[in-house]
């Protein structure tokens, strides 16, 4: 055992030698690092080329290991003050020369960044990019300069005694609602006046001979769906087709069957009703505006019959005919208020119906001196949104009521309780438009709040017409939008066009079958909901209205 001690201690004891210094009063040499000193946020740009003194850092012994906690010397902590006092004084913040080359740089690209304006120039394009609304069309009216007014003194500064007032008689409840309440038009014809030119201007000729163009001879065929959906993806909006036609919201428009220009009409919310002519030069950019109702224009359209009549209903319970011939708006029908909607149940365009905010449908024969109307019907007292009638069987209608669509027929009516044809069902909440398809009538397009569009198979015209097709959409446009309602194409029979509240803005157009055939959008001349929308009878033209009034055109 003692020989095993002895052997494993030799060992233990040449290992120690082999770990141990030669010279174990030499100094340990180690590898000396130049530290970065601290950094300070000053810095001169006029002297940059400076040269920087390096700092030499004091390598610790192996003695100074031994005397840590020993003080150190006076004069060496007096000569280390010193040098840190020499390296800060020489104007650059102890700054390393990585850090001056780096600011050296940035001062570099600023100047020559605006040496070649490109500050101004991110300015102004921020400028150009942001969308602006359509300046053609109407003026906008220059507010009168206000007048400047003396500083107001309370009577006390004035040295002046208080007077004694006694309070004005309470105003009676009628007279309230009349300040509130805008007069309405007086019945009878009233002058065509355009609003916006001089008073006294005539209006123009050619207003007359574009009316009475006769377009029934080019009605155009139906397409197919391929063909169809190229000629969607031909049509463009510019900034030419862009323009103010009324002041306010738009609630209904319309296009003339005309086919050598392109004249529409626009109704808004105070009873305003404006006609454009693209790229016309009367009026303002081609704008006439006229003013025959004092409330929203909820409906109107051009005669098929004669096209120089435009009829227009609104609010106020008025319904007029502009007649561009005798340059008067006649007087058709006109109740106290509460007129919604209105549609033509003949081929001349001489009977209508007409549905008011009361749930009555009334039957209107223009051939029949006055304004009255031939029968009075009671349906739904919730109130009717939309009339729509069969383009081949005239004597049946559709009308939305509360979240019923009801088809009656117009021999078998009664004042109150008229029993529908049949009913579509399905709809929770208001249905805001029905209207039948164009050419047949085999279809039915309802929207309603429910945020869905639905088409209906009527083409038995009996109580069990299906459901075929239910298409989700985004229908709340809230209080400062109009409704957005789906109509069809006249040109065809299965597809229909529809606003949007998606982003970017857009318009819709979708088959019968849910299937999207085209998005109409345009980041520059499209920036606002488009609630009403009309296909152009005959052409490849779309226009579609917006709450400032604006219509925009998109064409082939």
């Amino acid at each position: 055992m003692s020989t095993r001690r002895s052997k494993r201690e030799a060992i233990l004891k040449a290992q120690l030698l082999e770990r141990t210094p030669v010279n174990q009063e030499e100094e340990v040499r180690r590898s000396s690092r130049n530290v970065l000193a601290p950094k300070r946020l000053q810095y001169s740009p006029e002297d940059t080329t400076a040269e920087i003194p390096t700092k030499k850092r004091r390598t610790k012994t192996h003695d100074d290991k031994n005397t840590q906690n020993k003080k150190q010397d006076p004069t060496k902590e007096e000569e280390a003050e010193s040098s840190d006092l020499e390296y800060t004084s020489n104007g650059h913040g102890g700054l390393s020369a990585y850090e001056l080359e780096r600011l050296e740089n940035i001062r570099q690209n600023q100047a020559f960044l605006s040496s070649i304006n490109l500050f101004q120039a991110t300015e102004e394009l921020k400028q150009l990019t942001r969308p602006k609304p359509s300046q053609r069309g109407l003026m906008r009216s220059q507010a009168a300069a206000k007048e400047v007014l003396p500083a107001r003194k309370s009577l006390r500064l004035q040295n002046k005694e208080a007077e004694v007032l006694t309070l004005p008689p309470e105003p009676k409840q009628t007279q309230i609602y009349e300040q509130f309440v805008r007069l309405k038009k007086p019945p009878g014809p009233l002058p065509m006046d355009p609003i916006n030119m001089e008073e006294g201007s005539k209006l123009p000729s050619q207003l007359l001979k574009l009316c009475s163009e006769d377009s029934t001879e080019d009605r155009k065929v139906a397409l197919d769906l391929k063909e169809y959906s190229s000629a969607l993806k031909n049509m463009r909006i510019t900034e030419e087709t862009v323009a103010k036609v009324v002041k306010d919201r738009i609630f209904s428009a319309a296009f003339h069957p005309c086919t050598s220009s392109t004249l529409m009409a626009a109704g808004d919310k105070w009873g305003k009703v404006g006609l454009w002519n693209l790229g016309g030069d009367w009026g303002d950019d081609g704008v006439l505006l006229f003013e025959p109702h004092t409330r929203p224009v909820g409906c109107m359209a051009f005669s098929r019959a004669h096209p120089t009549h435009l009829l227009s209903l609104s609010y106020d319970g008025s319904l007029r005919c502009m007649d561009v011939e005798k340059a008067v708006f006649d007087d058709v029908y006109d109740i106290e208020d509460g007129l919604k909607t209105f549609d033509f149940m003949s081929y001349d365009c001489s009977t209508l119906v007409v549905g008011n905010w009361y749930g009555e449908v009334a039957i209107i024969d223009r051939r029949t001196p006055g304004n009255s109307h031939e029968s009075l019907h009671s349906m739904d007292p919730k109130g009717l949104r939309c009339v729509s009638v069969h383009p081949l069987q005239k004597q049946y209608f559709a009308v939305a009521e509360s979240k019923i669509v009801s088809v009656y027929d117009s021999r078998c009516l009664k004042k109150s309780e008229s029993r529908a044809v049949f009913q579509l069902h399905g709809h929770s909440l208001s249905v805001t438009s029905a209207y039948f398809s164009p050419c047949t009538g085999n279809r039915v397009l309802t929207s309603c709040m429910d945020n869905n569009i639905r088409i209906y198979d009527t083409s038995a015209m009996a109580n069990k017409s299906p459901l075929l097709t239910t298409i989700r959409h985004d229908m709340q446009t809230g209080r400062w939008l109009s409704k957005l309602s789906a109509v069809w194409d006249p040109k065809q029979e299965d597809c229909f066009v529809v606003g949007s509240m998606s982003k970017p803005r857009r318009v819709q157009v979708f088959h019968e079958s849910g299937r999207l055939q085209h998005s109409f959008m345009d980041e520059e001349n499209l920036n606002t909901v488009l609630s009403v929308t009309a296909f152009h009878p005959t052409r490849n033209i779309l226009l579609g209205g917006n709450a400032s009034g604006r219509l925009h055109v998109f064409s082939d």
